[in-house]
């Protein structure tokens, strides 16, 4: 299994997750070395040579097949991919950026692309998986952020495109948390508040939430592919 951006936050967690279904872990981070290791060393201390850590910058057009290759060669064969890493920040109207683009859509959309295109025939060959993390804005713009709203919606349409174009043999699914950790950095308290309320649960999600939808799709749901998974509260209704 290769999950991108899987040193910290919910990418450890869904690492941690799968890892203690049976799953072996290769750990793709860009900059989180230190967080990479312990995660590594953890997961093996629980079951040897079960985890790998590669570091990779997503944007680099060598990284699909490096990171590919060095899941096949850590574990001999790869059964899923969770194309999880992501940037995100604002981009207001006036001041966007050319190297905020590429960022924002190489990482959320162009990335994903290329790995799945990379992975798709080791995943044929052992029937596999791909699951896209999404994000409900995909469908909902956030204001101050037309860059990542458009790159999350492209990865909507590619993930029910994919789907449809590597079946019947790789299913491809996608997962849309809701509030489940803040992004790092200043956001005020009654924006938080705010968004909480929307959701119809009142309350905020965990990373073990998205790690369980994640273990649903991957273990416990073969007829169910080309779908959105949202994991947000009702936020989305």
């Amino acid at each position: 299994m290769l999950i991108t951006g899987a040193a910290r936050r919910v990418g450890a967690e869904v690492a941690r997750t799968l890892h203690a279904a049976g799953a072996n872990i290769l750990i793709h981070y860009r900059s989180s070395a230190a967080a990479a290791i312990a995660l590594a060393d953890s997961l093996n201390a629980i079951r040897a040579h079960s985890a790998a850590i590669h570091a990779a910058h997503l944007l680099d057009p060598t990284t699909p097949d490096a990171l590919v290759a060095a899941t096949l060669g850590a574990f001999g064969h790869l059964d899923v991919l969770i194309n999880n890493a992501s940037s995100f920040y604002p981009t207001p109207v006036g001041s966007i950026t050319l190297p905020q683009w590429d960022d924002l859509v190489g990482s959320n959309l162009k990335a994903p692309l290329f790995l799945s295109q990379a992975a798709a025939p080791s995943l044929k060959a052992r029937r596999g998986l791909i699951i896209n993390m999404v994000d409900i804005h995909a469908e909902r713009p956030l204001r101050g952020h037309p860059v990542y709203c458009a790159a999350k919606a492209g990865l909507v349409m590619l993930t029910k495109s994919l789907a449809r174009e590597l079946g019947p043999e790789i299913r491809v699914n996608g997962v849309a948390p809701g509030p489940v950790l803040w992004p790092e950095g200043d956001m005020p308290d009654a924006l938080k508040r705010e968004i909480i309320d929307k959701t119809a649960l009142k309350r905020p999600g965990s990373p073990e939430d998205i790690a369980g939808a994640i273990l649903f799709l991957a273990a416990h749901a073969p007829y169910i592919t080309g779908q959105i998974l949202a994991v947000d509260g009702g936020r989305s209704i």
